[in-house]
């Protein structure tokens, strides 16, 4: 965990409150015409760099060669005079700077492409805010304030119309129309929600709440502290309540007493009969069976012998962070984030791979083809690829400072970086 700095008490006071919050190259470039439109497009990954407020535009499979660069903060000059002209609203910026950001604004959490392929959506957690950019000028298309002070992860609907945020210190998750930004609905969650996810088909929104990760109280006794964690499901067009999901007694039950249930990072079957999910402070996964609400399969990944086991060094309260799964269902991929590996996982056998040393990944995606999982590496400054086949690195790629979510998207056939990017 970072060390709080104490020249703001108020500073330090707000950051109890906050949490973190997680395809084609030139040769091989895939192309679509966006529905209803004759634009060709290109598939490729956005990757978010965190620290400074870029997001890097590279190929979504192959290479994965840079193509561009976007500039997710156009507007600095502006929200910083608006956060320095509210003491609540600089006092919950330093925070974030000072706690979840490890002494690091942050400027880009999650990001999206609208289906015509002409702008990118993107969480700004230290500017608690959503917006749109035009991927051709650079340029903001509309901004959206979430609710209280800090935006998270995000999720965007199958058809690409909607997307939802997760506003971590107002218990809410925002749903938005990813053309206009206007909002849709909204639904409360557990505290400090997180990760969102919308099922195939649309119909619902799971969003999983993790609870105060970045307090010092990480002892199992303490864990009363870390606050309401579960997962809420909600109706996508309505926004009400289906069902909660609280993992604490599957946990017990297992005599699994000691170990978190605030999920993290998750992913669905691809018949969504099972979801695979990390939570806070394990080297592993969990397997959920969705009909029975049982936790069915337990994965111990192993631990990297220079991680020390005291739970206060693991950022932001996670020890492994970010899991995605092959299109056919067969492989999972796992970021060990703390202990500096990614694997990729049998799911038939849970039998792992290769540790492919990887430093502070933080997510895990699958590239545009399917064959590759691609993790972003914070510590380095890099994405690498890894062969979901054989379990074997592919190929690294430089980007900018702390990439965290990576996600695939679509931009204009022979786009290239705005100049304000």
């Amino acid at each position: 965990m970072p060390v709080f700095r104490r020249r703001h008490l108020c500073s330090v006071a707000a950051a109890l409150a906050l949490t973190v919050t997680a395809p084609a190259t030139a040769a091989t470039a895939s192309t679509a015409a966006a529905p209803g439109s004759s634009a060709a497009l290109r598939e490729v990954l956005f990757v978010g760099n965190n620290w400074d407020g870029t997001a890097d535009v590279i190929g979504s499979s192959g290479d994965f060669a840079k193509i561009g660069r976007i500039n997710v903060i156009p507007d600095k000059d502006a929200r910083m005079a608006a956060i320095n002209a509210d003491p609540i609203k600089w006092i919950y910026f330093m925070a974030i700077r000072n706690s979840v950001g490890e002494g690091h604004d942050q400027f880009v959490d999650d990001m999206y492409s609208t289906p015509d392929g002409t702008s990118v959506v993107v969480s700004r957690p230290s500017f608690a805010d959503v917006v749109s950019i035009d991927l051709a000028s650079g340029k903001l298309n509309w901004r959206f304030p979430v609710s209280g002070y800090r935006s998270d992860h995000m999720a965007v609907s199958p058809d690409g119309k909607r997307v939802a945020v997760s506003a971590s210190t107002s218990n809410t998750v925002h749903v938005l129309d990813i053309v206009s930004g206007r909002e849709l609905g909204k639904f409360g969650t557990g505290d400090k929600p997180h990760e969102n996810i919308f099922t195939q088909d649309g119909k619902y929104i799971y969003n999983m709440a993790i609870g105060d990760v970045n307090t010092q109280t990480d002892a199992p006794w303490l864990d009363w502290t870390k606050g309401d964690r579960r997962i809420t499901v909600v109706d996508a067009t309505t926004f009400k309540q289906v069902k909660v999901i609280d993992m604490r007694p599957q946990l017990d039950a297992l005599g699994l007493e000691d170990y978190s249930d605030a999920v993290r990072p998750a992913v669905f079957s691809p018949d969504e009969s099972k979801l695979y999910f990390q939570v806070s402070f394990f080297n592993g996964f969990f397997e959920y069976d969705i009909a029975t609400g049982k936790i069915t399969r337990t994965k111990t990944l192993p631990k990297n012998p220079a991680t020390s086991d005291d739970r206060t060094t693991f950022v932001n309260d996670s020890r492994h962070h970010g899991i995605s799964m092959s299109p056919d269902g067969r492989k999972l991929c796992v970021a060990g984030t703390m202990d500096d590996y990614a694997t990729v996982v049998d799911r038939a056998t849970l039998q792992q791979g290769p540790l492919v040393t990887a430093s502070k990944p933080y997510w895990a995606t699958v590239s545009g083809d399917g064959k590759s999982c691609v993790v972003s590496e914070s510590g380095t400054d890099q994405v690498t690829a890894i062969d979901f086949a054989t379990g074997k690195k592919v190929v690294s790629v430089p980007v900018g400072d702390h990439p965290q979510r990576v996600r695939l998207g679509h931009v204009a056939a022979g786009w290239t970086s705005p100049s304000a990017g």
